[in-house]
């Protein structure tokens, strides 16, 4: 059952969905707020008995401690592929992808460009940090310009190739359905991120094709920021080359013909 915490006077519910352990991320991190809002959203479509998670190599590789689902994982970067089985062979279940920077839009960089141009009936959640976080800090495909990793010491340079924008790129393809790039930076845009997910769940319930939700989350271990100076990197650099908003929706597609 849901636990009540008393916090100035008001009750805040933790889902049920949302394991009572105690985190292994470390502090500031935005993965503990992505699975907060999976477990919301979960539970808000009644969806825990049918919905299997796919939990990658990376730092979220132990998303099945927090989340009270059935799990499994797959080798770094593979997730999408092992989901598009998992999904074609139970198709009455709601698959999930649950993938870093590192593990999608580098090792995983052919499995999610095929399956979204597939059009897999799944959601994809990706974390987009702009870091290999698991590994020590090295510069990842969305490292930013200038930003200085373990592996760019002195900041990433144009000879080191420009950040991939993951969701303009799929959107580019024809298939997907809705892909949709929020932040986890404010409450404001928790709350967007929370609308987005949902939607990219609803899409698959009714059968629609493949979503992705791309989230701005912070590091603030591997960008050497405070948890604070870490949201605001985000709102003042990242969506500069990450900017929010919706990539492709076609029910809008749609509604304007």
């Amino acid at each position: 059952m849901s636990t009540k915490i008393e916090v100035s006077g008001k009750t805040f519910l933790r889902p049920e969905t949302l394991s009572d352990n105690v985190t292994h991320y470390c502090a500031g991190c935005g993965h503990g707020i992505a699975h907060r809002l999976l477990a919301e959203v979960i539970d808000e479509l009644d969806i825990r008995e049918k919905t299997i998670g796919m939990a990658p190599v990376g730092c979220s590789v132990l998303a099945y401690n927090y989340l009270r689902i059935d799990m499994a994982e797959a080798a770094h970067g593979r997730t999408p592929a092992v989901a598009t089985g998992i999904k074609r062979i139970h198709p009455d279940k709601v698959v999930f992808c649950y993938q870093g920077d590192g593990d999608l839009a580098a090792i995983g960089t052919a499995e999610i460009i095929h399956a979204a141009n597939r059009g897999e009936n799944l959601t994809v959640i990706f974390i987009n940090n702009a870091v290999y976080g698991m590994t020590q800090g090295q510069m990842a495909p969305t490292t930013l310009i200038g930003m200085k990793s373990t592996t760019t010491p002195h900041g990433r340079a144009a000879g080191d190739g420009q950040p991939i924008r993951v969701a303009e790129l799929l959107s580019a393809l024809t298939a997907p359905v809705y892909i949709e790039r929020v932040s986890l930076s404010s409450p404001a845009n928790i709350r967007k991120a929370r609308k987005a997910i949902l939607k990219g769940f609803v899409n698959q319930m009714e059968g629609k094709g493949f979503s992705l939700i791309e989230c701005l989350s912070p590091c603030p271990t591997y960008w050497r920021r405070s948890p604070e100076k870490a949201l605001k990197f985000i709102d003042e650099e990242m969506t500069k080359a990450f900017p929010l908003g919706v990539f492709r929706d076609k029910d809008r597609e749609v509604e304007t013909k």
